[in-house]
């Protein structure tokens, strides 16, 4: 029975404010009001008024977004009397489940079967989605036993729920084995349940599986969504023609393609450089009264690029202009990035000049796709003041950025500018790539610093990071070039000791040096290595040893290489 406020006044002092009166947020106005009165003042919220204000508060967007609102929220429901409708509790656990609060949401389910109130079907499913979410597929199936023995019937949220869990868990066949066995037993999936199914597997790269399970799907509830999802995993795959049987199956089918299937065909046709079938496919959605967007036109556009065909885009592009499609800076960026390709930088420089007049700003990798371009033909100087203009435009330069500028410094020998961005790449924490790496050693080395680009090995090794057998072949080859090749020899072994794999280049590297100084034996010692540790030798490798002994008058010895060469036919490999 409730209290009257002005009595209640009178005969109880009034306590000091607690805790839960500290200012709650927005979200938590209703659970503090109803907090305060009963452990300030005693009272109880009448049960219709309660119930509004938790079920305005439990479908309120702020809530969302605050998993210690949910709690309080949780608990205060808890001990309410009499208990609030079970899809109250619902939604506090379906709001802890959309922020991905998977713990709390599992602990409140445990503290709310310790009461009388019973969960639904809802709250279970609610249940086995966290489970499934933190990938313990086995704790989402003793639920699934709970709902079973509570007398409970799965629905297709559960039974999908489950599947989808299982197939990112990675137990695929037993997904599909399950989902045999509950359709064999009359349980049925719904078409949006097999819409998700389909696109986790395909998102996972279990394309070939998404493909069997359409075909298992009954009922006319195949659509062109799920076709969407199983040709952009194929060409993703780069099995185009595998996805193009699936177009016309569902022309077969009377299922009408979509933008999208027609978008995720071009950029497939385009991965595999197929681009007269692309092209092609753009036309025939035209003539479909389909209308391609600004992503389609990308994606066709990129892909011709790629291959440098500028005619062919500028006539594209007409097209899209003539359609009323308006180039983003997608589209911008390739056509940059294609006339890089064929070393037009004039005309790369014109779009990029007047991308911000039309409309569209530069990004990070407009300016990425330019320093590029620029740092290929050795314009350094372009490419360093489009790099100051980022830092201007406070524009965060990538790792690409940083790369692409070491590069083409390096190979321009401004090495001192070289150690001014490596500085800055660690002032903000940029990660130095192995590419990077190499372009400093390749620098140092051909400018005559090879002490320092020791000295930068040894420091990259004391910081445990990982090299590849390209940086030490660089090392390698310098060592033999300036007569260190005991140095080059020691370096030689720590590749072996430390198990890398060496390719040709590396023992290429060392037999030159050799036969440089006249180590003929050394040389042929090598090449006999190479055999024993798997790497067949090739022409280069038999030429240089061959001059050096026809230079050293070493006749006899570079005849028997030379028949040696004939017998493993190189020279038609050569050919």
């Amino acid at each position: 029975m409730c209290i009257n406020a002005k009595k209640n006044k009178k005969n109880k002092k009034i306590l000091p404010p607690s805790i839960v009166e500290i200012k709650f947020e927005q979200s938590n106005k209703i659970v503090s009001i109803m907090l305060m009165l009963r452990l300030r003042y005693g009272l109880c919220v009448p049960c219709s008024i309660r119930n509004v204000l938790l079920w305005r508060h439990s479908h309120s967007q702020s809530q969302v977004a605050n998993p210690i609102g949910a709690v309080i929220l949780f608990n205060c429901m808890l001990h309410e009397r009499p208990t609030p409708p079970i899809n109250l509790f619902n939604n506090t656990l379906s709001s802890l489940l959309k922020i991905n609060h998977f713990p709390t949401a599992i602990s409140l389910f445990k503290r709310l079967q310790l009461t009388p109130v019973t969960p639904d079907i809802v709250t279970f499913n609610i249940i086995v989605n966290c489970f499934i979410q933190l990938r313990q597929t086995t704790f989402a199936f003793s639920v699934f036993a709970k709902i079973l023995k509570v007398g409970h019937r799965p629905n297709t949220v559960t039974l999908a729920t489950l599947i989808e869990g299982m197939c990112l868990n990675g137990q695929v066949i037993q997904a599909m084995h399950f989902h045999d066995k509950v359709v064999a037993q009359g349980l049925r999936l719904e078409q949006v349940s097999y819409r998700s199914l389909i696109y986790v597997l395909c998102r996972i790269g279990e394309t070939r599986n998404a493909l069997q399970l359409l075909r298992r799907i009954q009922g006319g509830l195949v659509d062109v969504v799920m076709y969407n999802s199983i040709i952009h995993g194929l060409c993703k795959d780069k099995l185009v023609t595998q996805a193009n049987h699936l177009y016309f199956e569902m022309l077969g089918k009377g299922i009408s393609p979509s933008l999208i299937t027609y978008t995720n065909l071009i950029h497939g046709f385009c991965v595999s450089r197929r681009l007269k079938e692309a092209t092609h496919l753009l036309a025939k959605m035209v003539s479909e009264n389909i209308n391609p967007d600004v992503c389609t036109f990308n994606v066709l556009i990129d892909g011709l690029c790629k291959e440098g065909k500028v005619r062919e885009v500028k006539a594209l592009l007409a097209v899209m202009v003539k359609a009323g499609v308006r180039p983003d800076v997608v589209t911008f960026n390739s056509l940059m990035c294609g006339y890089c390709l064929v070393y037009k930088l004039s005309a790369a420089k014109v779009i990029f000049n007047t991308m911000a007049r039309k409309g569209v700003s530069p990004d990070v990798h407009s300016y990425n796709i330019m320093i590029s371009g620029l740092c290929k033909v050795k314009m350094v100087d372009e490419a360093m003041i489009l790099f100051k203009e980022m830092h201007c435009k406070n524009m965060v330069p990538t790792v690409i950025t940083y790369r692409t500028l070491i590069y083409g410094l390096c190979r321009s020998g401004r090495m001192s500018c070289v150690w001014e961005l490596v500085e800055e790449m660690h002032d903000r924490c940029q990660p130095v790539s192995i590419f990077t790496y190499n372009s400093l050693f390749d620098g140092l080395c051909k400018n005559h610093n090879l002490d320092r680009a020791i000295a930068l090995l040894k420091k990259i090794k004391e910081q445990r990071s990982q090299l590849d057998v390209y940086s030490y072949t660089l090392i390698i080859d310098s060592l033999c070039k300036d007569g260190r090749l005991a140095n080059a020899r020691e370096v030689f072994q720590y590749l072996l000791i430390k198990g890398y794999h060496l390719d040709v280049s590396t023992y290429i590297v060392m037999i030159n040096g050799f036969c440089r100084k006249g180590f003929f034996g050394e040389a042929l010692a090598f090449l006999s290595k190479m055999e024993d540790a798997g790497c067949i030798p090739n022409v280069v490798t038999y030429e240089i040893i061959i001059r050096a002994l026809l230079e050293n008058d070493e006749n006899d010895k570079a005849e028997k290489l030379l028949r040696e060469m004939i017998a493993r036919r190189l020279f038609q490999e050569q050919n």
